[in-house]
């Protein structure tokens, strides 16, 4: 649970960063939001949840 709420928060701070930069406009950040949210909603979402455990899991590795 920790790992998607700091996953979250990074995404979150990234899209912020690309929106006051204007790399990426207010239409494309809300359509790529609505995807994430529709894509955790469909089968792939478990495999997607262990890919990024798996990441952190070796990012910590140290």
């Amino acid at each position: 649970m920790i790992v998607s709420v700091s996953a979250v928060l990074l995404l979150a701070a990234v899209v912020v960063v690309l929106l006051r930069q204007r790399t990426v406009g207010f239409g494309s950040a809300l359509a790529c939001t609505t995807f994430g949210f529709c894509l955790a909603s469909t089968g792939i979402a478990p495999a997607l949840t262990q890919a990024l455990h798996a990441a952190a899991g070796l990012l910590s590795l140290n």
